[in-house]
């Protein structure tokens, strides 16, 4: 049952929490997805099967949550995510995060690093508003979002995106990658090579830049960016249940 959770932002945040043992898992989506995709759906299943605490909920300006897309931004989706972990959840978490769901993850446990014992990202995104999209502007489309404060891009999985100055100018305050990180914790990143939203480059580089004494990077070929196959829904369980084991 979808419940609302009212944050001192002013945001009204829609989730749905799952009762159960050892470390809540805790599901952070990509950009414009929401706690409906396929792999929080079944990631939530697998939960409730084997009797683990779970939680998914939708950043502002996503699914069922209040407020507009293009009025948000990285800082506001980790003000919500905070929110979400400091309000509604109790206890160590197992984070696990998709594309833009991966920066969050590894913003959350920068910030909380008492709160998430375990992490599990797919074809994560960390920085992608500058190395994925202002890398790729041309002088061209930067003159533009300069003038009207947007660009509208097209793509593979939704109705255009409109990115934002906001969105590109607040992603610079938000960044993991230009700084050391650390992750006392269980780490494992899942990445398929076909993926062309995020390259694989991408993921070798995040493994390369943090630091921490058990963290896996896992390659499937041949998968695409929704990672979202019947063996990639069972890699994400498999990683899930190691990394909570690993965390004790």
């Amino acid at each position: 049952m979808v419940e609302f959770l009212d944050t001192s932002q002013d945001r009204r945040i829609a989730y749905n929490k799952t009762e159960g043992q050892g470390p809540t898992i805790l599901f952070l989506s990509g950009l414009k997805s929401d706690m409906e995709g396929t792999k929080a759906v079944a990631l939530e299943a697998w939960a409730q099967e084997k009797g683990y605490a779970f939680l998914r909920f939708d950043y502002s300006g996503h699914g069922q949550s209040s407020g507009a897309f293009v009025e948000g931004s990285i800082g506001d989706w980790h003000e919500d995510t905070l929110a979400v972990v400091d309000t509604l959840i109790d206890g160590p978490i197992i984070a696990v995060g998709s594309s833009m769901g991966g920066w969050q993850s590894l913003l959350l446990s920068r910030a909380r690093p008492d709160r998430v014992v375990g992490l599990v990202t797919i074809a994560a995104a960390p920085d992608f508003t500058e190395d994925g999209y202002w890398a790729r502007f041309t002088d061209a489309q930067k003159a533009e979002m300069e003038r009207e404060g947007f660009l509208t891009l097209p793509s593979d999985y939704d109705e255009d995106y409109i990115i934002t100055k906001h969105l590109i100018e607040d992603g610079r305050q938000n960044m993991v990658l230009r700084s050391p990180l650390k992750l006392d914790m269980p780490v494992r990143f899942l990445q398929g090579t076909e993926d062309e939203a995020v390259p694989t480059s991408q993921a070798i580089k995040l493994l390369e830049h943090v630091e921490g004494g058990d963290i896996r990077l896992t390659l499937v070929k041949g998968a695409d960016h929704r990672f979202s196959t019947s063996e990639c829904l069972d890699l994400i369980q498999k990683m899930t249940l190691v990394v909570m084991m690993r965390a004790g």
